[in-house]
């Protein structure tokens, strides 16, 4: 069985953009193992994408309308594979986070 990578912690976006690591530095290829949404009071969504703003769409994430509840989510085996880098849009999100490895 082979080992598994490091799990490490991006810093938390406010706004869309190539998420960071802890460094303030874009996280390059990597697999999601999980997210933590904090919502507005209004529904939105988190859409996830590899390449940059115009690359290939991953993933989309719709959050409830609620200021006090957010979502954390597990990605199932292995995490979801970006292959050159974790581009967020964040519409009506207070910030995401992602564990990635």
């Amino acid at each position: 069985m082979a080992m598994q990578a490091d799990v490490l912690a991006s810093k938390p976006a406010t706004s869309t953009g190539q998420l960071k690591n802890q460094a303030d530095e874009n996280i390059g290829r990597a697999r999601i193992k999980s997210v933590y949404i904090v919502p507005t009071g209004t529904a939105g969504s988190v859409v996830f994408k590899d390449g940059g703003s115009g690359g290939s769409t991953i993933m989309t994430l719709n959050t409830v309308a609620s200021a006090t509840q957010p979502t954390w989510i597990l990605v199932p085996d292995q995490g979801i594979l970006f292959r050159t880098n974790i581009h967020v849009t964040l519409t009506d999100v207070g910030s995401v986070m992602v564990f990635y490895g």
